[in-house]
């Protein structure tokens, strides 16, 4: 006979499942049309645990196993206690009627034992891995730089690596290759078995081909792509290399310096499924060479994380606006193709099942073996290390939304995803960017359903409400995490975000097909591939024309405590914020006010800012440690002398200032740090031409500027002195260098196009980067009479102490200015260099102290302003 506390709970049971029942009833038994709100209260027993584990991984990483095993232990037996204590109520209250009369007794207490069994699992985990960096004999030989021969066995795809210019010229390329070192050879001849994570650093030599370096055609010089790309991950090469330990750490034990990296000598062949994926992604690259430069960038990144084309300037603009994670694999590319098979997110909630599957005919359970067979595609394709395995749990987070419209259960379903995979590689939970997309879909499953009701609630459409929800989401709660790595708050990303969102999906599915179509129909994949790019283009617009705008950003302090602070200041203007909503005119006002804080006109800001000032003739640009001048040449029109380093800051200077048509872009010479930002000068300008010196080094610097003109359609020409031109009030005068092809230049920087300019009454000399041998010549040569007594002098080689003090006396400038970066390691401007333009009557100004200038007047009336 039943006891009465045990039949109530039955009947109660019944009750509960009878009410479910119903409700699938009313949805036609459809599982996806359980609406949300049908549903019990979000279960969050799992997110305990998996917060636990991701913390112990996190510090037991660095442990010693003394600790790992002390705390794995202790976890064990405090959770056996907990559990034997939780029996034994059991027993005891099933002896006494009506006590059990709740659905989960002692729930808490199973909820503590999980946690601790998790963070024993997560200590262990953390132990094992961390041992990995410890075991064998490459932690002792980075410590003495040795010398080894090493077989590895490759573990990711190669990444071509360019660091951003900061001097003259680029930083070195390199070829950075994660592995895992399989045996080590020391030179005393021991050989040691292992298995090391490191990571290869190969010096890539740039090639010429036999062709002249200095023809004019950009295709007669060309370069060969490493050998060191083509390898595939799983592929076991021998290298001697010098071991050094880890700049920051890390997961990786030491890193390999090839010293030999001109053909790698491959012991053991790639993997079959490797290589099949190696032959995929190889056709989609080709498959996108016909399109313009950034779609044949970004294409093969959104759909299989290869960013191999990817520009700095690029990535740089990706990250000015948030848009970063569309460069690399994330969940949302797997969900956007099981998509089509379960169908649209708006309809999913409804009933499950919307996509290619009910229309094929095919049945729920394989319409889960399809998925799971597109997962583990997914994964080959893109490479099984731990981002794509994070991507592929997320996506899979995603693909339960869709299918089953239950988000409450959805909470769940992260937290296991999280403790598997920090279970799985540790090294994890110390990555930022699984931080960011735990963050995101965490967004996503919770503030963005809320947001997007309250949205729909004042009369925003559906798709907009769900769209801003979302973004809006995400950003709230990675804001502070991406203001650690980079100092700065992106007003743009919200925005910027939902401009892309309509493109990413066909472009995605579209990259796809090219990808799976272009190993047996290539004209098929590059049809397709051609579609594509217009909605990839799309998005590398929106990043370069987000970035480029003059409050694209803030600054924000680059810490826990910046983090910590920006997460406040977002839930004080959430808050606010709800209060706005209530009063629409306000809502515009704010608006408007923000778009123009972003925008910046330049009428506006002159008004407001005084910058630019009223009638400026000459503008330097404060683009960090380089050159970018402009002379001003009439309304919305400028001559511009040099590009500096960096796209996004002189074309945000050219925005400032108004610059919107170029008859004239004269590059002095080829150094990275005066040419380096042409494409943000060519960006959205009608340029008549550009101008350089015929000195063609260095190589590699003279192959970008021809292959950015012809891309863009401009010409390209070469200054000599004596060649005079004008335009509206502007005319100007090359000074150097020498017409005479028989004049070679010591280097480039003896090369440099000078211009000797007017403009209405204002004499400016530009001498570039010149050095003294080339200064001196310049004062004996035809032109240097005519270089006395000038108004402005651009100073030669950003104020180095390297200047010919006859030049100085002989132009006997008024005003002086130096383009130099703040804080640069070359010391410049020289005190020597400033104090002796001081003693000559000059006013000197820098743009690492005094930010960009721009001068005004002539004669008496000459002066300069500073933003």
């Amino acid at each position: 006979m039943r006891e009465e506390g045990e039949g109530y709970d039955d009947r109660r049971d019944e009750g509960r499942h009878g009410t479910r029942a119903a409700v699938h009833a009313a949805s036609g038994g459809r599982l996806g049309a359980a609406h949300p709100r049908q549903e019990g209260p979000t279960d969050l027993r799992l997110v305990p645990p998996a917060l636990a584990a991701w913390a112990t991984s996190a510090v037991m990483l660095d442990a010693a196993p003394a600790w790992v095993t002390g705390t794995a232990v202790g976890c064990l037996v405090l959770a056996g206690v907990l559990m034997t204590l939780r029996v034994g109520r059991m027993s005891r209250a099933g002896r006494v009627p009506g006590v059990m009369t709740g659905d989960r007794p002692g729930w808490p207490a199973v909820t503590a034992a999980a946690v601790l069994v998790c963070v024993a699992a997560a200590a262990v985990s953390a132990g094992l891995h961390g041992a990995d960096l410890r075991r064998g004999p490459l932690p002792a030989l980075a410590e003495r730089y040795a010398t080894v021969i090493a077989e590895a066995e490759i573990t990711s795809d190669p990444r071509l690596v360019r660091p951003r210019v900061r001097g003259p010229a680029p930083a070195p390329t390199a070829v950075l290759l994660e592995a895992d070192v399989r045996r080590v050879e020391t030179r005393d001849g021991a050989t040691v078995v292992t298995r090391t994570p490191v990571l290869m650093v190969v010096d890539v030599e740039r090639r010429r081909s036999s062709s002249s370096a200095s023809s004019s055609s950009a295709s007669s010089v060309g370069d060969r792509p490493s050998p060191w790309l083509a390898l595939l991950p799983s592929t076991r090469v021998r290298v001697t290399a010098r071991v050094v330990p880890p700049a920051d750490g890390g997961d990786i034990a030491a890193v390999l310096r090839v010293r030999d990296p001109k053909v790698p000598e491959v012991v053991g062949e790639p993997s079959a499924a490797q290589r099949l994926a190696g032959r995929l992604r190889a056709g989609l690259r080709e498959a996108t060479d016909g399109l313009a430069p950034d779609a044949r960038a970004l294409l093969p990144g959104l759909v299989v994380g290869d960013t191999a084309r990817i520009t700095p300037e690029l990535d740089e603009a990706f990250k000015e606006t948030d848009l970063a994670h569309t460069l690399a694999v994330s969940g949302s590319n797997l969900t956007i193709i099981l998509v089509l098979l379960v169908g649209p997110p708006g309809l999913a909630q409804r009933v499950e099942r919307r996509g290619l599957a009910p229309r094929l005919g095919i049945s729920l359970r394989t319409t889960a073996l399809l998925g799971g067979a597109l997962t583990l595609g997914f994964v080959i394709v893109c490479r099984p290390d731990p981002s794509v395995l994070r991507a592929a749990a997320c996506g899979a987070v995603a693909l339960l939304a869709l299918a089953t419209g239950r988000r409450r259960s959805l909470i769940p379903a992260l937290a296991t995803a999280v403790l598997l995979l920090v279970l799985y590689d540790p090294w994890l939970s110390r990555s930022y960017g699984f931080l960011l997309s735990v963050l995101a879909t965490g967004a996503l499953l919770t503030l963005a359903p809320r947001w997007s009701a309250a949205l729909r609630a004042r009369r925003v459409p559906l798709r907009l409400a769900e769209a801003l929800a979302a973004a809006a989401a995400a950003q709230a709660l990675c804001a502070p995490v991406v203001a650690v790595l980079s100092a700065r708050v992106s007003l743009v990303a919200v925005p910027c975000n939902l401009l892309v969102e309509f493109a990413i999906a066909p472009a995605t599915v579209l990259g796809f097909a090219a990808l799976a179509t272009a190993p047996w129909a290539m004209p098929v994949a590059k049809a397709l591939a051609w579609c594509a790019g217009w909605p990839a283009g799309w998005i590398a617009d929106v990043a370069r024309t987000g970035a480029a705008l003059p409050g694209a950003g803030v600054d924000w302090p680059g810490s826990w405590t910046g983090a910590v602070l920006l997460a406040l200041a977002t839930v004080a203007l959430l808050l606010a914020g709800r209060r706005l909503l209530r009063h629409p005119w306000w809502c515009g006002a704010c608006g408007v006010l923000l778009l123009l804080a972003v925008v910046q006109p330049p009428p506006l800001t002159r008004v407001v800012t005084g910058w630019p000032p009223p009638g400026w003739r000459f503008a330097m640009c404060d683009v960090g440690q380089g050159d970018a001048t402009v002379l001003a040449a009439g309304a919305g029109t400028g001559v511009v002398v040099d590009a500096g380093p960096d796209p996004v800051l002189v074309d945000r200077c050219l925005r400032t200032l108004g610059i919107t048509r170029i008859p004239l872009v004269v590059l002095t010479h080829f150094h990275a740090d005066h040419v380096a930002g042409l494409p943000g000068v060519l960006r959205g300008r009608q340029v008549g031409a550009i101008e350089t010196t015929a000195y063609q080094e260095p190589v590699e610097q003279a192959e970008f500027v021809r292959r950015e003109a012809a891309a863009r359609g401009v010409p390209v020409t070469r200054a000599a002195a004596g060649e005079e031109r004008r335009t509206g009030g502007l005319s100007w005068r090359v000074v150097w260098p020498p017409a005479d092809a028989a004049v070679v230049p010591e280097g480039p920087n003896d090369a440099s196009v000078a211009l000797l300019v007017r403009s209405a009454g204002l004499r400016l000399l530009l001498l570039g980067d010149l050095e003294p041998p080339a200064q001196r010549a310049l004062l004996r040569s035809p032109a240097g009479p005519l270089l006395a007594g000038v108004d402005v002098l651009k100073v030669a080689h950003h104020g180095s102490a390297y200047q010919d003090p006859g030049l100085l006396s002989r132009a006997a400038p008024r005003l002086a200015l130096i383009s130099a970066g703040a804080d640069n390691t070359y010391g410049h401007p020289a005190p020597g260099t400033v104090a002796a333009l001081r003693a000559m009557g000059a006013v000197v100004l820098s743009t690492d102290r005094d930010g960009a200038l721009a001068v005004t007047g002539a004669g008496a009336e000459l002066g300069v302003a500073g933003d």
